[in-house]
């Protein structure tokens, strides 16, 4: 009888020890990026023409924000910014990948970019896994081809899935339903250790395509389409969630979902314009604050409040360090241009600091080679074509129509100083004159129509004949041979 109590004792503690490992168990960390998401394409941030449930109820759980920034204004640097947590001027890769081509329309060319991320980055993935993570990339990567790939860069399981898949019943137009399908096995089969899924969704980025009933539903949205490939994401989200329920693993998994870059604002390819940024100004690939901000969805139970929204500045560079912070794995913060926010996901603050982008290329959008920094509620646009500045108090004009650079020129001056300190600091790029420029073809594409200053119409559709010639002049200048 006493070996039985014994051993009875024995197993009890080991029990014991089993359920205390378990609640010491660093957070797990999920990190869904969405591709050209708009800052109000949800319904928490005032959509109306769009339904999103279940990121709704997320934002519900967490905490939201409304002054989250991308590090680039397109896709492949902002992504690069988030798995590095370094500048994209540092990195060299400035723009998405390959990159626009140089065309007469052009002042300035091109600098000549990184086509990857470089392997001597230690990433996210790379500095969890070392820490004892599972990691997963599921979906898009778009941060270099072969040998640059997420399994040379930490990723223990990676699938890529399909960019665009003709909807079904069992799947959408932008293949979410399987790519969501294998996160959740990924989930399954890492319950019981500390696990990393990055999960990048191609949705909502051109081309677009949906079921039809979705179609049908949204047929009053701004863009039917686009209504019904987002609602398909958030019921993706959704499902991903009630997974994460069904393995017990809700109160200790850190659940972020955000945008690589702003919404598209205007019509590309063969598509209408996808959405509208209202009350900011343009969209992807631009400065202004369209292209910047970014929806932004935090949950982690017990340590993030919920029902809270911060308005304050946070940038995608951040997120190496805040996501490293909050599983409690060492780095040195030196080796990042962003910095943890952590505290402010606990209930604290953030000393103001100025966010700051460099973007000298020219973009499928309309966009033109500028810098911009942020402080507080000031921002400064520098257009490195003919060094022109704007200047703008967010708070007061937060759809940048107000150019304050002439009243307060020593303010101007001042930020523009810091900007240029900050690209000299991280060895930034810079343009050189074009010798092909053609005139008029700048005065067709950037004067004739400023496509920063687009307001949308009442629907998608109606904008479509008066911006039909500038896409195609956008489109065909690319092609044109030099003289």
């Amino acid at each position: 009888m006493r070996g039985l109590r014994e051993r009875l004792a024995v197993g009890l503690c080991c029990l014991s020890s089993l359920a205390f490992a378990a609640e010491q168990r660093p957070p797990n960390v999920i990190f869904i990026l969405a591709d050209d998401l708009g800052i109000n394409d949800l319904s928490c941030y005032g959509r109306k023409d769009q339904a999103t449930p279940r990121l709704d109820r997320l934002a519900a759980e967490g905490m939201q924000f409304t002054s989250a920034y991308c590090a680039q204004p397109i896709c492949s640097p902002s992504r690069a910014a988030i798995m590095s947590g370094l500048s994209p001027a540092r990195l060299h890769l400035t723009t998405f990948l390959p990159g626009r081509g140089d065309a007469p329309s052009q002042k300035l060319l091109h600098p000549k970019i990184n086509l990857q991320l470089a392997l001597e980055h230690t990433t996210l993935a790379e500095h969890l896994k070392s820490a004892g993570y599972a990691t997963a990339c599921i979906g898009k990567w778009h941060l270099g081809g072969s040998s640059f790939g997420p399994k040379e860069q930490g990723f223990d399981v990676v699938h890529v899935g399909k960019a665009n898949t003709p909807p079904t019943v069992e799947e959408g137009g932008k293949g979410e339903y399987e790519l969501t399908a294998h996160a959740i096995d990924f989930l399954r089969a890492n319950k019981d250790q500390p696990f990393f899924l990055y999960l990048p969704h191609n949705n909502p980025h051109i081309p677009l395509a949906a079921k039809p009933e979705l179609i049908a539903k949204f047929k009053d949205s701004f863009n039917p389409t686009y209504a019904a490939v987002v609602n398909t994401l958030d019921d993706c989200v959704g499902r991903l969630l009630d997974a994460l329920d069904e393995l017990k693993l809700r109160d200790n998994t850190l659940v972020v979902f955000t945008s690589d870059n702003g919404g598209v604002h205007l019509p590309e390819l063969k598509e209408d314009a996808p959405t509208h940024n209202t009350p900011f100004r343009a969209g992807k690939g631009y400065l202004y604050e369209g292209g910047l901000r970014i929806p932004l969805i935090v949950r982690l139970p017990k340590v993030v409040p919920a029902g809270k929204v911060s308005d304050a500045p946070v940038i995608n560079t951040d997120w190496l360090p805040t996501i490293l912070d909050l599983c409690g794995v060492s780095f040195e913060a030196s080796k990042s241009d962003g910095i943890s926010f952590a505290p402010l996901l606990k209930g604290g603050s953030l000393a103001v600091r100025p966010l700051l982008w460099h973007f000298p290329h020219y973009n499928n959008q309309g966009g033109r080679p500028a810098g911009a920094i942020r402080i507080g509620d000031w921002k400064l646009i520098e257009h490195y074509e003919d060094v022109r500045l704007e200047l703008f108090n967010l708070r007061d004009d937060r759809s940048e129509e107000h150019d304050l650079a002439a009243k307060e020129p020593q303010r101007a001056a001042d930020m523009q100083s810091k900007l240029a300190a900050w690209r000299m600091f991280v060895g930034a790029q810079s343009n050189v004159p074009n010798p092909d420029f053609e005139p008029a073809w700048y005065k067709r594409l950037y004067q004739d129509i400023d496509s920063s200053r687009l307001r949308p119409d009442a629907t998608a559709a109606v904008m479509r004949d008066k911006l039909s010639a500038w896409r195609a002049g956008m489109d065909a200048v690319v092609a044109k041979p030099k003289k």
